[in-house]
């Protein structure tokens, strides 16, 4: 390839719902030819399509197009569609329509990508490509552009992986993202503001596929390869209880991080009541749950359970001995302050409790932030002189429980709702 052109298709007219889109771009560009692509703004796709809706409140419209908040901030929203798409506002557009509409994205921008080459095929007798485009932010980056939502007759990924570069080095990363490339370039003739919807790109005939491809569906990144899947509004429910996990090992350097978080809790006094147990070795570990094992069994026998049910209260801990990676915290009091009086010793060991279950939390959502999952087994507590000493513990360090971490064998399932006025009180 050695260059193309792109220009602008003009003389399209306004679109209407159930416009035949193919025939309006067979009329208003003629002489589409072979290995030609034609670049369409998803606004006249959502318009033929019958997607403009007399909302005056666009914020329920961008509600009913969410599946899920990614980031909020004032009336801001990033968030992803049904498509799979993470961009602003659901790409609800109250701009290019009368007021009190606004625009909602074509239901399936792959499909209408097809539908258009289909029929510019049968009027025209040409095989071209096709890319829906709409305008999308970009994070770590100012400005806006245009990138495809939908294509059909091009492949919307080049894979380099696998090839060298003039140098002899191997690609190991590179995917390059042609049809967002191509919406990008269209979009510079199209503009914002001169009423001209569509493009056609001349000269990278090599590009266009004799079938449809795989659509712009290829291009949304897997949620299990997405470094920055989660969202501020995603973060803290993240935290999701896991007791199944992959025979695969735990980055030691990332518990440590989460440790890391977790000494960022606030605690009375300026105090630092917290103390991380990583239980590395196997020995150790075989060493601290059979201890604990023993001693949960010597109590529930000694509060007259059954062996059946001793046998079923144990299995509740096998996420311990299944979980590759475990850790305890552990509470100290260094720093407390001393009073003469029960009432305010009680509550001064309780402000400390608050603090650890505040690093502990902290712990739990850095970890799942990093992709591993996590089950708090709080059993500990009844065997606190145990776990300290199966452990080789100073005296002054109380065990509060024992984190099993790995990563998920599944994901764990949705977390039932809740309603919040259950858990308010107003005064």
């Amino acid at each position: 390839m050695t260059g193309f052109q792109v220009r602008p298709v003009e003389g399209l007219p306004e679109v209407q719902p159930g416009d035949d889109l193919a025939q309006l771009l067979a009329l208003a560009a003629p002489d589409l030819a072979d290995g030609e692509i034609v670049v369409v703004t998803s606004k006249i796709v959502s318009k033929a399509e019958g997607r403009l809706v007399q909302d005056t409140d666009r914020e329920a419209s961008i509600d009913a197009e969410t599946v899920r908040v990614v980031a909020r901030r004032d009336s801001t929203r990033i968030v992803e569609t049904r498509h799979g798409l993470v961009l602003a506002a659901a790409g609800v557009d109250a701009s290019n329509t009368a007021t009190g509409t606004v625009l909602l994205l074509p239901m399936d921008p792959d499909a209408s990508a097809r539908s258009i080459r289909h029929g510019i095929r049968e009027r025209l007798g040409v095989d071209v490509g096709v890319i829906v485009s709409d305008t999308l932010g970009r994070p770590w980056r100012l400005g806006l552009t245009d990138a495809a939502i939908g294509v059909a007759g091009l492949d919307p990924l080049d894979d380099y992986r696998g090839r060298v570069d003039s140098y002899g080095n191997p690609l190991q990363q590179t995917i390059i993202a042609i049809a967002d490339e191509l919406a990008a370039a269209a979009d510079l003739v199209k503009g914002k503001l001169s009423g001209i919807p569509a493009a056609v790109v001349r000269g990278l005939a090599p590009l266009v596929t004799a079938d449809d491809g795989p659509g712009a569906r290829a291009l949304v990144r897997p949620a299990h390869e997405d470094l920055f899947r989660l969202g501020a509004r995603d973060v803290v429910s993240a935290r999701r209880t896991v007791r199944t996990f992959r025979d695969e090992p735990v980055d030691r350097d990332v518990v440590l991080g989460a440790v890391a978080a977790a000494l960022t809790a606030p605690a009375p006094h300026h105090t630092t009541p917290w103390r991380f147990v990583l239980v590395e070795t196997p020995a150790a570990r075989t060493r601290l749950l059979d201890a604990m094992a023993t001693q949960w069994v010597a109590d529930l026998r000694a509060d007259g359970f059954s062996e059946e049910s001793i046998g079923r209260r144990l299995r509740r801990g096998d996420v311990l001995r299944a979980a590759p990676f475990l850790v305890v915290p552990c509470l100290v009091m260094t720093g407390s302050h001393t009073y003469p009086d029960a009432r305010r010793a009680a509550a001064e060991r309780e402000m400390f409790l608050v603090a650890m279950g505040a690093g502990v939390e902290n712990l739990l959502i850095s970890l799942a932030v990093e992709g591993l999952g996590s089950a708090w087994v709080s059993s500990t507590l009844f065997c606190q002189d145990v776990a300290r000493a199966a452990l080789d513990l100073p005296d002054d360090w109380d065990p509060m429980g024992t984190l099993a971490v790995g990563h998920p064998l599944i994901d764990p399932p949705e977390r039932p709702a809740r309603d919040l006025l259950d858990f308010i009180a107003v005064r």
